[in-house]
């Protein structure tokens, strides 16, 4: 039998030898070329002069990337924000126009708004759940690309890939999604029609809060050779030591996608019935407007849900005096986390930004981790009435 038509699940715990690099002592785990630079006179067919332009360690993580994400080729880089510098690298020039979901992660909204300043190009954010409102930009402007994430962060919306992307390609657009929230467990943007797919591997990929990095992976053939170009001349290239950090947590990311789901599911469905908390927005609850989108589209629902209290004033509370969950940055690790967008993941935004994408000073968002939810439940039950 071969890797062929193997499930994402094996091939992730087998990932050396999808990622195969001809190791010439047979590691069972991809090894560590923690090396600056290869001996040409050495290296016979092998490829690699130096590290930044490719290296043994990135390239295994690279070719399993490409792999279960059914795409064509694959760049790590230093973060998952440089996934998305990488992408403007490639793709942008003075005076373009690109569509952007409005609910978009902060650090895409920040990088975003210093490419509109140094190279005069027009953002159009627009709610990407509209698909009027996005036609309406499409067949208005002359649009290089046009970006989401699903589901957002933090407004848990659910946008439809395939729609989207029919959209664009009708427009000779490109069509480019943030898989960070959801994984390529749950779903794989590049087979519902996306161009070009890209995802933070600091969060559930490595799963531990120990590395941060990103992925950028394309389906189309003419635009593997542009990314490889820019990933190399613009320093995007993750170092080995990192790609190997990030690699540790990939047999266990299907079980883990499994388990953050089941707690975020029973937490957010016990959070429904407090009298403090005026909704819950989480794509697995049937009270999700898009619920039935996001079956069809999801296979896990993710551990990510926003909880809307009834001040601003009970929000920083349970933020406070919760132990099991930690006010920090990011999601998707063993560890719960929680915090208030408009002071963290999203500070950058205005009010009135924040306002549009439907979050308050009295949303919280939470990242459930891999604890007993029982606990969970006990530590917000505590910090509310104890």
């Amino acid at each position: 039998m071969d890797y062929q038509h193997c499930s994402v699940a094996t091939l992730l715990s087998h990932a050396a030898e999808v990622g195969a690099i001809n190791d010439p002592h047979g590691a069972t785990h991809m090894p560590i070329y923690q090396t600056a630079t290869f001996d040409l006179k050495k290296q016979g067919e092998t490829p690699y002069d130096y590290t930044r332009s490719g290296n043994p360690t990135r390239h295994s993580l690279e070719n399993l990337f490409t792999k279960v994400c059914e795409g064509r080729s694959a760049h790590c880089t230093h973060t998952g924000l440089g996934a998305v510098a990488l992408l403007l690298e490639t793709l942008v020039k003075t005076g373009d126009h690109i569509v952007v979901e409005q609910d978009c992660y902060g650090g895409t909204y920040r990088l975003l708004q210093s490419y509109r300043e140094r190279l005069d190009i027009t953002i159009h954010f627009v709610d990407c759940t509209d698909t009027t409102a996005v036609e309406q930009v499409l067949s208005q402007n002359d649009v290089r690309f046009i970006l989401f994430e699903t589901p957002t962060n933090p407004g848990l919306k659910i946008i439809d890939i395939a729609a989207i992307a029919k959209r664009a390609h009708a427009h000779n657009t490109l069509c480019v999604v943030d898989n960070s929230l959801a994984t390529f467990i749950s779903q794989k943007p590049l087979a519902l029609g996306a161009d070009i797919s890209f995802f933070s591997t600091t969060k559930y990929v490595s799963g531990h809060g120990s590395v941060v990095g990103g992925v950028l992976v394309t389906g189309r053939d003419d635009l593997v050779d542009p990314f490889a170009y820019a990933a190399n001349a613009y320093g995007r290239s993750q170092n080995p030591m990192d790609v190997y950090v990030t690699s540790l947590g990939l047999p266990t990311l299907p079980m883990r996608m499994k388990l953050h789901e089941e707690n975020a599911h029973a937490l957010a469905t016990w959070l429904e019935t407090l009298p403090e908390v005026v909704s819950v927005t989480y794509p697995g609850l049937p009270s999700h407007p898009q619920h039935e989108l996001a079956r069809t589209q999801m296979r896990y629902f993710s551990g990510v849900f926003t909880v809307d209290f009834d001040t601003p004033q009970t929000a920083q509370r349970v933020v406070e005096k919760t132990v099991l969950f930690g006010e920090k940055a990011s999601f998707g690790t063993a560890d719960s986390r929680i915090e208030i967008p408009g002071k963290i993941s999203h500070a950058s935004f205005s009010e009135a930004e924040l306002a549009a994408i439907g979050i308050t000073p009295a949303t919280v968002r939470l990242s459930l981790g891999l604890e007993s939810v029982d606990d969970l439940k006990k530590d917000i039950q505590e910090a509310l009435y104890g």
